[in-house]
């Protein structure tokens, strides 16, 4: 059995992966999925989240951690909403701007400091070719960078392409 510090890390975005930026999707509103609305939440974009992503998340077997400018805020609105425990957070440094190569998004170099040499996933809308560059040449774990398309946010295929990278890792 794997004890779950040897699993690996899944870094989650908010935006774009879980809360897609394309046409909303039915349920259309909190309350059609399920979620009692508070106006303390304020944010119209929470209707877009899948009340079924976090079980779906869960059963890949990995690490969850918030990768996400979200940072706390994403254990105190998101996870509740689609059914994910709190989740520990990567503290972002403050930005620099000649850190790392043109084209490096910025929080790549701190993803793989805090994986620290295990394997991970990360989710986001913003992965790019010098991303892949940069963890194949500085990170000593496997590692998949999983791009997901910002209209539709996480679907059956990234699903598909998580669960088949995990499997690989375990043969």
């Amino acid at each position: 059995m794997t004890s779950a510090t040897d699993r690996p890390l899944l870094f989650l975005d908010v935006d774009g992966p879980l809360i897609p930026f394309g046409p909303p999707s039915v349920p259309s509103s909190p309350a059609a999925a399920g979620f009692p609305t508070s106006p303390d939440r304020g944010n119209p974009l929470l209707e877009r989240l899948d009340p079924g992503l976090g079980p779906r998340l869960l059963a890949l077997g990995c690490r969850p951690v918030w990768a996400t400018t979200w940072m706390e805020e994403a254990n105190e609105v998101v996870s509740p909403l689609i059914g994910l425990p709190r989740l520990p957070v990567v503290e972002w440094p403050a930005p620099c701007a000649d850190e790392g190569p043109n084209g490096l998004h910025w929080k790549t170099g701190p993803l793989v400091e805090w994986a620290d040499g295990r394997p991970f996933i990360w989710v986001d809308d913003e992965i790019g070719a010098m991303d892949r560059l940069w963890v194949d040449a500085s990170h000593p774990g496997p590692s998949l960078l999983h791009r997901v398309d910002p209209v539709t946010g996480l679907v059956d295929a990234d699903f598909l392409a998580l669960a088949d990278w995990l499997r690989m890792r375990t043969r």
